[in-house]
């Protein structure tokens, strides 16, 4: 009788380790593939910086151009317009002999004052893609995130003859899905690495000082052009960037002799 009972005993226990090990097991299953699923739906897109596209290309920049593997170079772009505000932007960069890259809204904006747009093509300015309704193209599905780049796209071309080849998500939110819709349309995405949240305040010497404090060389600095205290901040901006060196540039002259890949998110 002893012996019966010790023998059901490291029955018992036996079967309370071999349930807790499948337990284990089903566990660690899970966790493998939710991480997998995030791995592949979130993080898993081409991405390189506007100093690793320059090191990877050979050859000159085009002649006459800022070549920023020599230069202190800092691209400066504009979000969300044309606007009311863009013609005076217009005019103090102008008066500055500078280039920014701006990246155009569609309704309220693009079909609202082709006038503008055509000014910043001619004077030289760089023209991207910040879609139709600004919506988050990671929260829509494929269809309605294809048109709102197809609809941008199409009525920059109908007002300036050119389609733009960089865009900007909106909120900076990418996925694998939008990096593969940004490739067949033949679009390099563009993040920022200084932003002064100008969407915020109107206080344009905060806008300034948050620019100042994080801009570094290689550097892509995010404004809206139609917030009331953006543009009077301009000026000061690229007076004091001048007075520390940098050499302000478009998106493209950064990563020059680089040319801008579809689909790949561009981030310093």
């Amino acid at each position: 009788m002893p012996f019966y009972r010790l023998s059901s005993s490291r029955i018992r226990r036996s079967r309370a380790r071999t349930r807790l090990l499948i337990a284990l097991a089903a566990a660690t299953t899970t966790v493998l593939a939710v991480t997998l699923t995030l791995a592949l739906t979130v993080t898993t897109y081409d991405h390189t910086s506007p100093r690793a596209a320059r090191n990877k290309a050979s050859g000159p920049v085009a002649s006459g151009a800022v070549d920023c593997r020599k230069a202190k170079c800092v691209a400066l772009t504009f979000d969300g317009g044309p606007s009311p505000t863009t013609p005076r932007l217009l005019d103090i960069l102008e008066r500055d002999h500078l280039h920014a890259t701006f990246f155009l809204q569609g309704k309220g904006h693009i079909a609202k004052y082709p006038q503008i747009i055509r000014r910043i093509a001619n004077e030289g300015h760089e023209i991207g893609n910040h879609t139709w309704n600004h919506k988050v193209l990671t929260q829509i599905d494929t269809a309605d995130a294809r048109r709102e780049l197809t609809l941008t796209q199409d009525a920059i071309e109908r007002i300036t003859g050119t389609k733009p080849v960089l865009m900007r998500p909106p909120q900076g939110r990418t996925n694998r899905q939008v990096a593969k819709i940004c490739r067949e349309l033949g679009l390099a995405q563009v993040l920022w690495s200084v932003t002064a949240k100008d969407y915020e305040t109107t206080d344009s010497a905060l806008i300034t000082r948050r620019v100042l404090d994080q801009t570094h060389r290689d550097g892509i600095i995010l404004l809206h052009d139609l917030h009331k205290g953006t543009v009077p901040a301009v000026p000061g901006i690229i007076k004091t960037l001048q007075q520390r060196g940098y050499t302000i540039v478009t998106v493209s002259q950064l990563l020059a002799p680089a040319k801008p890949r579809p689909g790949m998110v561009y981030r310093p």
